[in-house]
């Protein structure tokens, strides 16, 4: 019995102990227990949030990266899956002739040839000083075609006269006609492509004859097709969406109007008009930012678009107007005082100059470049961006003999 009565002691002068040294506790700290336990929560509370915060962070930062790297896989490998050949059709505007005395036979007596073939195909025949050629002026592809296909029999058979003008025009624009269908059929069945119109299938098959800076529209339109495929494919887009938003984004350039809306705006209405899909008409007008793209396969078609005409080969300009250029940007470099020499390169897009260094300070070289990259604003007509680079630099040499 004493021993429990002095345990039972000692505990009750250890809990006043301990009572005392909390009280002393919280008279040196200024705080009482609960206060001090909320401090250490508070402050365990805080740790807890920055750590999370660097992690959450860390997440963002790997997402960012990961994301990133796999837009660019996507893309680069929708571009190398993409076995197309680079199309090589140039717009023909102009017929070559035997001799030149075909081309008063072209003419007619009193002009009643050039009159005939000119109502009949509703085109311009020039025929000037140039020798043994005649050219043929239309802003229509379709119309341009039959009349130089025309032209071309007619010339080749030798009987020119209005009545066989007619019978050879009316003969090439059905066999034309026929090529619009079968190349409209031929690019919807490649790509899968179901339930379109065949007023749809027209307008397609008449971009067979459109070209845009040397790029063959149709076979743009095709490969705009594929390449949205392929990338809705790899992000789980509605694939079926995206091709047909790629192929019908150009769709504008081939219907026949007199309408001075853009080929967008065209090709939407008509999208509209046959009863298209309502996301599919919003990735044509959003093509060219007419519109702001409402669905990620939109969004899809502006990427494949811009991949297939800026892709090297797929684009380009005549070579007098690409060898102009370059010429008029060395000119231009060249008129300003103190440039020794000027380079175009990279196709154009960068104007190397050269100055003297003992007539041109630092301050002076860029003046020049400031000066020089105005001129080429105001004097040039060119696609993207120039970019003018000045180098100026001394050289010292010395022998050691």
């Amino acid at each position: 019995g004493e021993w429990e009565v002095n345990l039972s002691r000692q505990e009750e002068e250890v809990a006043e102990r301990e009572g005392t040294l909390i009280v002393e506790l919280e008279r040196i700290a200024g705080l009482s227990a609960d206060e001090a336990k909320n401090l250490i929560m508070e402050s365990l509370y805080n740790d807890a949030k920055r750590d999370a915060q660097l992690m959450i962070n860390k997440i963002e930062q790997e997402a960012q990266l990961s994301a990133d790297k796999k837009a660019r896989e996507v893309v680069v490998t929708s571009i190398q899956r993409l076995a197309t050949e680079v199309v090589n059709d140039v717009t023909v505007s102009s017929v070559n002739l035997p001799s030149d005395e075909m081309k008063g036979r072209i003419i007619g007596r009193e002009g009643r040839n050039i009159r005939t073939l000119e109502t009949l195909t509703g085109v311009d025949v020039i025929i000037d000083d140039t020798p043994e050629a005649v050219v043929i002026s239309c802003f229509d592809p379709v119309r341009k075609e039959i009349a130089r296909v025309a032209l071309e029999r007619l010339v080749q058979d030798g009987r020119i006269h209005p009545s066989r003008i007619e019978e050879v025009v009316n003969k090439v624009a059905k066999e034309v006609g026929g090529i619009i269908a079968e190349e409209g059929e031929r690019v919807i069945f490649d790509l899968g492509i179901h339930n379109m119109s065949p007023e749809m299938i027209r307008a397609l098959g008449r971009l067979h004859f459109r070209t845009s800076y040397g790029q063959n529209v149709l076979a743009h339109s095709k490969e705009v097709a594929i390449i949205s495929g392929m990338i809705a494919s790899e992000i789980g887009a509605d694939r079926e969406l995206a091709v047909r938003g790629g192929l019908l984004n150009d769709i504008g350039k081939g219907i026949e109007t007199e309408s001075d809306a853009n080929h967008s705006e065209l090709g939407a209405d008509l999208a509209r008009r046959l009863g298209e899909d309502p996301n599919v008409v919003n990735a044509i007008l959003s093509h060219h930012n007419d519109e702001e793209p409402k669905t990620i396969e939109a969004v899809i078609v502006q990427i494949a678009d811009a991949i297939s005409a800026a892709r090297p080969g797929a684009r380009r300009e005549t070579l007098d107007n690409y060898i102009k250029r370059l010429e008029s940007l060395e000119k231009i470099a060249e008129s300003f005082a103190g440039v020794e020499k000027a380079y175009a390169i990279q196709a154009g897009r960068e104007l190397r100059i050269l100055v003297n260094n003992e007539q041109v300070s630092d301050e002076g070289a860029a003046e020049i470049a400031k000066g020089i990259a105005g001129r080429i604003e105001a004097e040039l007509r060119y696609p993207g961006r120039i970019k003018v680079t000045i180098i100026r630099e001394t050289r010292v040499t010395e022998y050691a003999r």
